[in-house]
């Protein structure tokens, strides 16, 4: 086979080309931005659509909610795992500690 011959240039051009298609094919059915022929985007971003945006919206606050219970959650443990650790004795004398204190 001769590698410089002007078919096994246009077989490398059109196999390039096909690839490309099929790439710009697939974005498009899963709604990513479709590339143009020198690497750029084109189209919408999904940060640009209202619905996007609204969900970005709604899964920053939810996101925000579970850490402030993550948070929640490692104080509790910390403490859990103070009155594990603690001898008993100490913790018994806190606990009356704060039994006179009421």
């Amino acid at each position: 086979m001769d590698w410089g011959s002007p078919s096994f240039v246009i077989a490398i051009i059109a196999i390039s080309t096909v690839g490309w298609i099929v790439n710009n094919w697939i974005r498009a059915k899963h709604g990513y931005e479709l590339e143009d022929e020198w690497g750029g985007k084109t189209g919408k971003s999904a940060k640009s659509r209202p619905d996007e945006q609204r969900k970005i919206e709604l899964l920053s606050h939810e996101n925000e909610e579970l850490v402030g219970k993550i948070d929640r959650l490692q104080e509790r443990l910390q403490v859990l795992e103070r009155i594990a650790t603690d001898p008993a004795k100490r913790t018994a004398d806190e606990i009356e500690a704060l039994r006179e204190q009421n």
